[in-house]
């Protein structure tokens, strides 16, 4: 289990100067957003030329791509707009497959058309679950086309919204392709016993997990950075070994100034 940090922490528009900033901070791997190269995060397109250059900064840096960032909205109330993020999609599949990576990041989706990580109360509707079906259909096919996973995560603004959740979308789709990235900070917002929640996800999901996130809750809710608030990471981390789990676990949300002593804390838990 290799300690990770998503790449756009670092500004810059080159990746040998992000990954360079992320292996300066302490970091093996990163979660890659095209950001990184100049481009928007889902572009239409990525030339020859990028994929040279982040593999040249990964070879040259030692700091491997743990995973591409390609969240869109899976089911935005205009099918236009997710027929448009499939077509990006396939965009970073493919570029995914070309820089090492092996796994390509996904959003569920929310029902709400302006902010795909606000919640809407349709996101519980029979109709948003159909429609996530059909959209994770079309990108399993394509990832399995490629041989690059994908990798959803349970976030509660979002139509999977809990380990149930994730675990029922895993057997209706029953494709190989999919994965889960698991941020025991999305599980909950406000509770008395986070380790419950945290467990009970990791022993429902644990032969899927390719990926861990990083941050924490205060008491109070909002988001804070690992090590801060009421997560155990040490407990987490335990029972991510003991489930089987070896992919990298990939800090967000914390400032560059943040990232080397988090980089520390958690190196010392793996």
């Amino acid at each position: 289990m290799k300690i990770g940090i998503f790449a756009k922490t670092f500004p810059g528009t080159d990746p040998m100067t992000v990954l360079l900033a992320a292996k300066a901070a302490g970091y093996a791997s990163v979660q890659y957003n095209m950001a990184c190269s100049g481009l928007p995060p889902l572009p239409g397109h990525v030339a020859p030329p990028v994929v040279r250059a982040i593999n040249r900064a990964a070879q040259s840096t030692g700091v491997t791509i743990a995973a591409l960032s390609a969240t869109y909205n899976m089911i935005h109330p205009d099918p236009a707009i997710r027929a448009n993020g499939l077509k990006h999609l396939e965009t970073l599949i493919i570029t995914a497959k070309a820089i090492g990576a092996p796994l390509v990041t996904l959003c569920t989706g929310t029902r709400d058309p302006q902010d795909q990580w606000r919640a809407h109360p349709d996101n519980a509707t029979p109709q948003a679950w159909a429609d996530l079906l059909a959209e994770m259909a079309k990108a399993a096919e394509i990832a399995e086309r490629h041989r690059v996973s994908l990798g959803i995560e349970p976030e509660l603004a979002n139509v999977v919204n809990t380990a149930q959740k994730a675990r029922r979308l895993i057997d209706e789709i029953a494709s190989p392709s999919l994965r889960i990235v698991l941020d025991p900070a999305n599980l909950f917002e406000t509770t008395a016993d986070p380790d419950r929640i945290i467990r009970s996800a990791i022993d429902l999901l644990a032969g899927r997990i390719a990926l861990a996130h990083a941050k924490d809750r205060s008491p109070e809710g909002s988001f804070v950075t690992a090590g801060k608030g009421v997560i155990n990471f040490a407990l987490f981390t335990h029972h991510l070994k003991a489930a089987g789990v070896t992919g990298d676990l990939v800090t967000h949300g914390l400032t560059p100034d943040e990232a080397p002593a988090v980089a520390a804390y958690l190196r010392s838990l793996v």
